[in-house]
């Protein structure tokens, strides 16, 4: 077997993830405030099996003036110099985490905000935690300029896993689900937990990401996340949602389904 994106392993044979989820530019949000830390962050990222990361900089919301997409992107090109000069092995492509606004549609078109890898395919969306809004005239505008939704991080949604129903009408109009790595390992507390699992298992969820922030308290947990997975819903699962659906997304091409074989958790 070779190595190469397509079979999810990298040099060496170690198994390579895409990351479309991550908080790695230096200085833009509530990710690395330095250089050097985001330099730190991304040699976790390599430890933790990463070969590209998306940079999800936080858009609209309370960064609605800052992270334009022109900066994003200078900023994604200054990181690569940057990781080219220290020997780290990673490739870092433009993205956003786009908070819910009725305005999107139009600032894609401005080109002030991005879409995920900068392919115009998909968009990162982040609703407000404090209240819920459902976005299904969103989806629908969305769709009308061919851009796919990814709900990020979705099992900290609570009304996801409470009304289905919601649920349901999301995935009818394409919308994908995002869960996060450390969700999975229980590190956000058990009902977020639970309800990444049941995303797994019920077929709702086809994206695993870090959401990493840095190296200490949102550090990347994809290599852990991938074998749990394995050991609970098999590997070929774990394989769809951490290594071909994400490399699908950075190259714009059709997320796949995930098929569960509704087996019994193992331990």
């Amino acid at each position: 077997m070779t190595d190469s994106p397509a079979n999810g392993l990298g040099r060496g044979g170690r198994r390579a993830f895409t990351d479309i989820h991550c908080h790695c530019l230096p200085g833009l949000d509530d990710g690395p405030p330095s250089n050097a830390e985001s330099l730190d962050l991304c040699r976790m990222l390599v430890r933790d099996g990463v070969s590209v990361a998306v940079a999800t900089p936080h858009q609209l919301g309370r960064y609605h003036d800052c992270n334009q997409a022109a900066k994003v992107r200078q900023a994604v090109h200054d990181l690569n110099n940057l990781l080219k000069n220290a020997g780290i092995p990673l490739e870092v492509v433009p993205g956003g985490e786009v908070r819910v606004d009725e305005r999107i549609c139009r600032l894609l078109a401005d080109d002030e905000i991005l879409t995920l890898a900068d392919k115009g395919k998909y968009i990162l969306l982040e609703l407000p935690h404090e209240v819920f809004i459902d976005i299904e005239p969103l989806l629908d505008e969305l769709l009308t300029t061919d851009t796919r939704s990814i709900i990020a991080h979705a099992e900290r949604i609570s009304a996801l896993s409470s009304q289905p129903e919601i649920l349901s009408k999301w995935l009818d109009r394409a919308a994908q689900l995002q869960i996060t790595a450390s969700s999975l390992l229980g590190e956000l507390g058990p009902a977020v937990c639970k309800a990444a699992w049941d995303f797994l298992r019920s077929g709702a969820a086809a994206l695993v990401a870090t959401d990493a922030h840095n190296t200490k308290h949102r550090r990347p947990q994809f290599r852990a996340a991938f074998e749990l997975i394995s050991s609970r819903l098999g590997r070929e699962l774990a394989c769809r949602v951490c290594v071909e659906n994400p490399s699908r997304v950075v190259n714009g091409q059709a997320i796949l389904p995930v098929l569960t074989r509704q087996r019994q958790e193992v331990g």
